[in-house]
């Protein structure tokens, strides 16, 4: 986009040679002078189109007219393009129509949407309506997009003598405003800025909550700072998901795919040990009913079952909150709310994971009481794996950890104690029936 500027272009000292109708007469020039006038209008006009435009920026539209109309209609179309939309509009209107709308169907649909909406409706909808429907469905598309949409082409922020921010002005309107113009009276509404201490989760829900592209940044005393750019910002919180994901098990948030093998091995150890504890501490679970595995083998074929149906469910709670606290879409003092959702969530999606478990179990080993315990236990199991879920971040971020902090470690040695006690203990309990 050609940004003008608003004060008047002193003229050169060689004027281009136009001669508007009025000059071009029988008494002035002959027939093969007045062609040959005219050959040279359009060639100047197609070799320096923005000299011209600047040359007609400063005539009366009915003078700039009157040019156009000895002009091929490549040449007029760009100039009109080249003009304030507010006088190409009235130099469109005064032409001869059928002319008007050839130079209208020559022009770029970006171009001459801003001319046509500055026309008035009736003006307007007879342009439209005389130019090809595929060239009128173009310029109606781009008259169709809204003011703050991405197809604009952005803003600029002005401020006053003290650096205070007092607006902002879409560079859309600057192009189809009068070069006399002043830059205060293309101000529209309020303008939304954020303070320097605002958190990235602030930003973000003001930037959704704003729909715009681009926001001010101001100290205390609203001075301008800086400008916030939405795709930047959410470069960075692509950024922060994937350490996130990494932090979730248990790898540093500085290790890269390319790091040192030393600087991986130091970082991921320590949390691998860790986790070795754990896994030992479901082990000593299963080592507490080995009495009963011995009894009845098909306990231990229907272990990875359970806890793999518990650590998910647990998974997918864990997935929501950790969500809902970046996001901030819930606070710790929502603890009681969340706990029961995921309790609800948990239970019904036991009784549902519960019955399809049954009925396999039934087909497998046609024993009921084996079927009963691997039923309960799922449902018991998955229940508690969601309230886990939630309760793991809520927890570390009560603690003033990072909820993101190695937590599938702890859920997946919550829900593996859990899933391996409730099926097993239940087994103990009804021995009997198996």
């Amino acid at each position: 986009m050609v940004v003008r500027h608003t004060a008047r272009v002193q003229e050169p000292q060689v004027a281009p040679p136009f001669a508007t109708s009025s000059s071009l007469t029988p008494t002035a020039a002959g027939p093969t002078e007045l062609q040959a006038l005219r050959a040279l209008n359009s060639e100047y006009i197609r070799e320096h189109p923005e000299e011209v435009a600047r040359f007609l920026d400063l005539r009366s539209p009915q003078e700039t007219a009157a040019l156009l109309v000895h002009a091929t209609p490549g040449a007029a179309s760009q100039l009109v393009e080249r003009l304030n939309p507010r006088i190409a509009a009235e130099v469109l209107v005064r032409m001869p129509r059928e002319l008007s709308r050839t130079v209208l169907s020559e022009m770029n649909p970006s171009r001459s949407a801003p001319v046509v909406v500055s026309m008035s409706p009736r003006e307007r909808e007879e342009h439209l309506a005389g130019v090809e429907p595929k060239v009128a469905e173009a310029i109606r598309e781009v008259l169709s997009y809204p003011v703050d949409s991405a197809k604009e082409l952005g803003a600029i922020y002005l401020t006053d003598a003290d650096g205070r921010l007092a607006g902002t002005v879409p560079l859309g309107e600057i192009a189809t405003a009068l070069p006399e113009t002043k830059l205060k009276d293309l101000v529209r509404g309020g303008t939304p800025a954020v303070y320097v201490n605002a958190s990235r989760h602030e930003v973000v829900e003001y930037l959704n909550e704003q729909r715009v592209a681009t926001l001010p940044v101001v100290d205390l005393e609203h001075r301008l700072v800086g400008v916030i750019r939405y795709r930047a910002l959410v470069t960075a919180a692509e950024a922060e998901a994937s350490v996130t994901i990494q932090t979730m098990l248990g790898v540093s948030k500085e290790e890269r795919a390319l790091s040192k093998v030393s600087f991986a091995i130091h970082q991921r150890l320590p949390w691998l040990e860790i986790n070795l504890a754990t896994v030992f501490l479901a082990a000593f679970v299963v080592g507490l009913f080995e009495n009963t595995i011995a009894r009845f083998t098909a306990l231990a074929v229907l272990l990875p079952v359970v806890s793999g149906q518990t650590g998910n469910s647990g998974m997918q709670a864990l997935a929501v909150t950790m969500r809902g606290l970046a996001l901030r879409e819930v606070r710790i003092s929502q603890w009681p709310r969340l706990i029961m959702k995921e309790l609800g969530v948990g239970l019904l999606n036991g009784f549902a994971v519960a019955l399809t478990t049954m009925l396999g179990v039934t087909i497998w080993s046609h024993s009921l009481g084996l079927t009963l315990v691997i039923g309960l236990a799922m449902l018991f199991s998955m229940t508690i794996a969601g309230a886990a879920g939630a309760a793991v971040p809520l927890l570390l971020k009560a603690f003033g950890q990072d909820p993101a902090q190695s937590s599938s470690i702890v859920l997946t040695t919550i829900t593996d104690v859990c899933g391996f006690l409730t099926f097993l203990g239940l087994a103990t309990i009804f021995a009997s029936a198996l």
